[in-house]
């Protein structure tokens, strides 16, 4: 079977919105996680911090005015509180089997700059096969003290290609640098999906899609500004198709995966087909 990838962003992707507000953030006193987002940009600005790594800092630092410590185990409450989009929790089982059906074997990979931690300890971190995300490093007691592995949108894009050239240990720079032949990459472009909601995923989505494979932006239909950001996105060219964030079976979302994986089938069939032809 051929390896396949889809690929996702998490945050309002497959959750409904940042997993740091369904109680990560209210527990630090705010009562809107707007007003935290909004000290965050303005840290990141006077300082000229990076957003990712203001947001990490700027955690910390509130935890730890309060006279609180963060440890893995805060994360974990916050993970069993995420709330998935409908049809998530069935989505992989029924993806996996359309695409055996074609000869594809699908792997799922989140690319994400929210907490690790948290995604790990929701109930779809087993449907994965590399969960790349921030994560904090922890002392001697357990608690976190400096930020271990920063993702913004940028760096994002090192692993879309560590998945294709099947490189996925995060401290392996050797080999993701070392020149392969596209056509000889375990995963190519061609065999990857792109799921993602906004603009802070414009460089993955763009490298994916400008390499051969296909990019979706998904939205809320309940936002009219996700909505618009969806437009936006397919019109300037940076995704290739939008779609309501509904992954239940029978839906839309279903029905574009599917017609991309058929594609993608098709396709190989082809190749296999041709390859025969000139041994």
């Amino acid at each position: 079977m051929k390896k396949t990838a889809i690929i996702y962003d998490f945050d309002k992707t497959l959750c409904t919105r940042d997993m740091q507000e369904y109680s990560l953030i209210p527990e630090l006193g705010y009562q809107e996680p707007a007003q935290f987002w909004k000290e965050v940009a303005q840290l990141s600005e006077a300082s000229r911090m990076d957003g990712i790594s203001a947001y990490l800092y700027y955690l910390l630092k509130k935890f730890r005015e309060q006279g609180r410590t963060i440890r893995r185990e805060s994360f974990a409450q916050v993970g069993r509180q995420v709330v998935l989009y409908p049809g998530v929790d069935t989505w992989f089982q029924r993806i996996n089997a359309y695409g055996a059906s074609l000869g594809l074997e699908v792997e799922h990979y989140v690319i994400s700059s929210g907490m690790g931690e948290i995604i790990d300890s929701t109930p779809i971190a087993s449907q994965f096969r590399r969960i790349y995300a921030c994560r904090y490093y922890y002392d001697e007691n357990g608690e976190a003290v400096w930020p271990a592995q920063i993702i913004n949108y940028t760096t994002k894009t090192q692993f879309i290609f560590r998945v294709n050239k099947q490189v996925l240990d995060e401290n392996d720079e050797e080999d993701l640098n070392a020149y392969v032949d596209p056509e000889q990459r375990p995963v190519p472009f061609s065999r990857m999906i792109y799921i993602a909601d906004g603009l802070t995923d414009v460089p993955c989505m763009k490298v994916v899609k400008e390499y051969g494979g296909r990019s979706i932006v998904v939205y809320n239909p309940q936002s009219a500004r996700a909505g618009m950001t969806a437009v936006r996105l397919v019109q300037e060219g940076r995704a290739n198709y939008m779609c309501e964030a509904d992954y239940r079976s029978g839906r839309a979302m279903e029905e574009l995966v599917r017609l991309v994986l058929d594609h993608i089938g098709a396709d190989e069939k082809l190749r296999d087909r041709e390859g025969a032809r000139q041994g």
